[in-house]
C-alpha cells in the first residue's frame, strides 16, 4: 500500500465522523477527528484497505482519546496536565480542524489542532511519515493563547498508544556504565511499569527509551505481531504503561516531568519530542529493519555514506599523548589498511596539563609540551601516512581546576544558595556547563568552530559527555524558572548542534558519553555514529550490541578490536573472536599496535581489508538476529543481508565453552530462496578451510537448515584456546 492520508465521513450522526487514515507501506493509523468531539484512536496496526477502514465502526472495538488530558474523566493515566492562570488545573479538549502537508523532505504531515472549550488554550497533535518507511512520527505542541497570565505544563507526554491486553510481552533495555543495553523480556502484568531516566546530561547508561510490545506471547525474532516505539529526546524521559482494570495497556512516552514544571507565557509553544511507532509482522526483526531503514535514511547524519576504519588512541595510550606516540599510531594502523585516526583526550591545557581526569576541561589550547608542532602537526602526519585525522572534545564540560572556571564560575549548573556538590563528579572536580546560557552555547560552538576553522583536515570529532547532571539549577534562568534547567539544558545543547551542522555539514562526529550513554534517535540527527560502551570485551559486547541492534543500525554501532586481556573484565580473548565481533559494526581498532605481535597485525590488515570487502552490506543491509545470547543455548548467531539479496554477511560466536558441547544449528534468513549463495569464509585461521568454503548453495536451503558450525579451529595445537567464532560471506551466483 502507497503511504496516503484519508479523510473519510463515516455513516452520518448528530456529530459527522471525520476519520483521519494515517498510513505508510506497512501500517495504518485510524483516527475520529470529528469536530467539537475529542481526538480519538481508532485502530493501529497492519495496513488497511479503504474497505476494512468502513468497516471499522462495525468492529465493536471502542474508541479511545489519542491525547488524554487530565480533569474530565476518572483516575486515568494522562498525556497533559496543566494549571490555568486562575489556579484550574482541568483541560477539556475539542478537535476545531485538520490540515495536511508535504515536506521538504518528502514528509507527510498531519495536523490535527484541539482547543480547550473554555480556555484559550489549543494542543496540536502532529503526526509525520515518511513515504519510503514504516514508521509514524507523533509529537504534540501545546499553545498559551492568553494575552495575560501564563500557564504551568506539569506533564507533556509526546504521544499515547493503548494496546488490547492479551498475552502481551515487554522488550525493554536496561544497564549501567560498561553494561549498556542488557535485553529484558517480560509479560506486561497489571499496576503500572515505568521506565525513566534522571541523569540529566545522558539518558542510556540505565535505561532505554526504547521498547517492543510483542503481541502474540513470547518474542519473536521473525514472527509475530509486533509494536515498536522509540521516543528521540536527548533528555530525561518516562514510559508509562499502565495497565487498568480495562482492556488496554495504555502506553505514553515524553519528557520526564520529575522537578521539570514548565512555565509557559502568553503566546509561547512548547513542543514535545517525537515518539517514533512502527508495526510489524514479522516479529522484532521486523520493527528492527523498519527502524534501521528509517534511521538511516531520516535521522542519522550521513546515514548512508559507508563509515571509515579507524584507530582510537585511548585504550592504547590513555592520557600518555606525545607527538612520537601519534606518529606511530598512524603509521601502525595505515599499515594495517586503516582509514582515520582519531587522538582522544589528554591534548590540550597549559595552565593546568591535562594528564589525568581531574583538569583543564574547557580549556582547549593544545598542550605543546606533549605537542610540540600542535593540530596541525598531527594533521600533517595523517597526510604524511595516508590517512585522515580526528580529535576528543568534551565541550559541555568543564572542572574546578581549569582556566575556564577560574574565569567564568557563573557559566556552570549550580543552585542558588548551595555549595557546588562534586561528591560522584569525575575526577573529583568536573562540572557540567549551563547550556541554557546563550553564552556557554557561544562557547561550545566556538570549541569545534575554532578547531575545524584552524584544521580543516579533522575529518572526525569524538564528543563524550562524562558526567551526570548533579547540580540542580542554572544560574542563568530567573528564579521563577528554575525547574526548566533539564529541558532549557537540552534546547540549549539542540540549538547548538544545529549551528555546528550548518557550517559543518560534513565532518564526521561520534556521540558518546561515559561509553553508550546517549544511544537515542533525539541524538542521532546531528551525529553520525554513538560509541556502544566503554566496555570493550568481545563477550559482553555481543550481549550489549545485542540489544542495541533492536533499534539501531550497525551503521551507528562503535565497536573496536581492543586488548587482551581486556581492560574492563580483564578476560583473554583470541583475536580471532574480538576481531570477529568488532566486525558485525563499524569496525575500529582501540589498542596499541606497537604491542601487537607481527602475526597479528598481519591478521587484522587481512580482517580489514575483508571488511571493506563487505562493509556496505554490514552497515546498510537488513538485519537478522538468528539466536540470541540470552537464550543461554551455548552460542549467538546474526546476519546482514544486502537490499537486492546478492550477497549476506553470517556471524556465529560461541559464548560458553564446554568439551563436546551440543549446540542447535542455526537456520539463516532473509535469503533469496531461488538463488545460489557462495560460501568463503571471512577472518579464516584455521589450516584447512571449512567444507563447505567455495561451494553453493540455496537460499531455500540455507533459511531452511542453515551450516553446520565447528565447536573450535583447526589450528596448531600451541594457538588453541576455548574461544570459537566465524564469519561467512554468502554471495548470489
Amino acid at each position: 500500500m502507497k503511504p496516503h492520508f484519508l479523510l473519510a465521513m463515516l455513516a452520518p450522526a448528530a456529530l459527522m465522523a471525520e476519520t483521519v487514515h494515517i498510513s505508510t507501506p506497512g501500517t495504518s493509523m485510524v483516527l475520529d477527528a470529528t469536530v467539537g468531539q475529542p481526538l480519538q484512536i481508532v485502530y493501529y496496526g497492519e495496513a488497511l484497505s479503504p474497505a476494512d477502514i468502513e468497516a471499522l465502526p462495525n468492529t465493536g472495538a471502542p474508541k479511545l482519546n489519542a491525547y488524554p488530558t487530565f480533569g474530565l474523566t476518572g483516575g486515568n493515566e494522562t498525556a497533559m496536565t496543566v494549571k490555568h492562570p486562575d489556579g484550574n488545573i482541568t483541560l477539556d479538549m475539542a478537535v476545531t480542524g485538520v490540515s495536511q502537508s508535504k515536506e521538504a523532505d518528502g514528509a507527510d504531515m498531519t495536523t490535527i489542532t484541539m482547543k480547550d472549550r473554555y480556555y484559550p488554550f489549543t494542543i496540536d497533535v502532529k503526526y509525520r511519515t515518511y513515504p519510503d518507511a514504516d514508521i509514524i512520527e507523533t509529537w504534540a505542541e501545546a499553545t498559551n493563547g492568553q494575552k495575560k497570565g501564563d500557564v504551568t505544563l506539569t506533564e507533556f507526554a509526546s504521544g499515547y498508544l493503548p494496546i488490547h491486553q492479551g498475552n502481551v510481552y515487554l522488550s525493554q533495555f536496561y544497564g549501567t556504565w560498561a553494561n549498556e543495553a542488557r535485553l529484558e523480556e517480560a509479560r506486561l502484568p497489571h499496576g503500572m511499569k515505568v521506565i525513566k531516566n534522571k541523569d540529566g546530561a545522558r539518558n542510556t547508561h540505565t535505561a532505554h527509551s526504547e521498547v517492543m510490545f510483542s503481541l502474540d506471547g513470547a518474542p519473536q525474532e521473525n514472527a509475530g505481531r509486533t509494536i515498536g516505539a522509540a521516543l528521540c529526546y536527548t533528555g530525561n524521559y518516562e514510559l508509562r504503561i499502565d495497565t487498568d482494570d480495562s482492556n488496554y495497556h495504555h502506553f505514553f512516552a515524553g519528557i520526564n516531568p520529575d522537578a521539570s514544571a514548565y512555565i509557559l507565557a502568553p503566546g509561547e509553544t512548547f513542543v514535545t519530542p517525537p515518539l517514533a511507532l512502527t508495526y510489524s509482522q514479522e516479529g522484532k526483526g521486523g520493527v528492527s529493519r523498519n527502524f534501521h531503514r528509517w534511521g538511516r535514511n531520516h535521522r542519522l547524519a550521513h546515514g548512508n555514506t559507508p563509515r571509515k576504519i579507524l584507530l582510537n588512541s585511548w585504550e592504547g595510550v590513555y592520557f600518555d599523548i606525545n607527538e612520537e606516540g601519534m606518529d606511530q599510531m598512524m603509521n601502525d594502523i595505515a599499515s594495517m589498511g586503516g582509514e582515520l585516526f582519531v587522538m582522544d583526550d589528554g591534548w590540550f591545557g597549559v595552565k593546568y596539563p591535562r594528564t589525568t581526569d581531574n583538569c583543564a576541561l574547557g580549556d582547549w589550547t593544545v598542550d605543546t609540551n606533549k605537542l610540540p608542532h600542535g593540530i596541525q602537526g598531527l594533521c600533517d602526519a595523517a597526510k604524511k601516512h595516508g590517512i585522515k585525522f580526528g580529535i576528543w572534545i568534551e565541550p559541555e564540560m568543564t572542572n574546578t581546576t581549569s582556566e575556564l572556571y577560574e574565569k567564568h564560575p557563573e557559566y556552570v549548573l549550580k543552585a542558588n544558595n548551595r555549595d557546588l556538590n562534586l561528591n560522584g563528579a569525575r575526577g573529583g572536580t568536573q562540572l557540567v556547563l549551563d547550556m541554557a546560557n546563550p553564552k556557554v552555547q557561544d562557547l561550545v560552538f566556538s570549541v569545534v568552530d575554532t578547531l575545524l576553522t584552524n584544521y580543516p583536515e579533522i575529518d572526525y570529532i569524538k564528543w563524550d559527555s562524562n558526567s551526570a547532571i548533579i547540580n540542580h539549577g542554572s544560574q542563568y534562568l530567573p528564579a521563577e524558572k528554575q525547574s526548566h534547567h533539564y529541558i532549557e539544558y537540552h534546547k540549549g545543547l539542540l540549538k547548538t548542534l544545529e549551528r555546528i551542522r550548518a557550517k559543518y555539514p560534513d565532518v564526521t562526529i561520534q556521540d558518546c558519553a561515559s561509553g553508550g550513554g546517549r544511544a537515542n534517535w533525539g541524538y542521532l540527527p546531528y551525529f553520525d555514529e554513538f560509541w556502544v560502551s566503554d566496555n570493550t570485551d568481545a563477550l559482553q559486547r555481543i550481549y550489549m550490541q545485542w540489544g542495541t541492534s533492536h533499534f539501531f543500525p550497525a551503521i551507528a554501532m562503535a565497536s573496536h578490536i581492543s586488548n587482551s586481556p581486556g581492560h574492563q573484565t580483564f578476560r583473554t580473548v583470541p583475536l580471532k573472536y574480538r576481531t570477529d565481533v568488532a566486525m558485525s559494526g563499524r569496525l575500529g581498532m582501540e589498542i596499541q599496535p606497537k604491542n601487537m605481535s607481527e602475526e597479528d597485525k598481519a591478521q587484522c590488515r587481512k580482517a580489514i581489508s575483508e571488511y571493506k570487502e563487505v562493509r556496505n552490506t554490514i552497515q546498510m543491509g537488513d538485519l537478522y538476529r538468528l539466536l540470541s545470547p540470552y537464550d543461554k543455548l551455548g552460542c549467538a548467531s546474526l546476519m546482514y543481508v544486502a537490499p537486492d539479496k546478492d550477497e549476506a554477511v553470517y556471524y556465529w560466536w560461541k559464548t560458553e565453552s564446554f568439551v563436546n558441547q551440543q549446540l542447535p544449528k542455526i537456520a539463516m534468513a532473509g535469503l533469496d530462496p531461488d538463488k545460489m549463495y557462495v560460501v568463503t569464509e571471512l577472518n579464516r585461521i584455521d589450516n584447512e578451510p571449512l567444507p563447505y568454503e567455495g561451494k553453493a548453495f540455496s537460499g531455500r536451503y540455507l533459511m531452511s537448515n542453515g551450516l553446520e558450525m565447528p565447536l573450535d579451529h583447526n589450528v596448531d595445537y600451541n594457538k588453541r584456546n576455548d574461544y570459537a567464532s566465524r564469519v561467512l560471506r554468502l554471495q548470489a551466483k
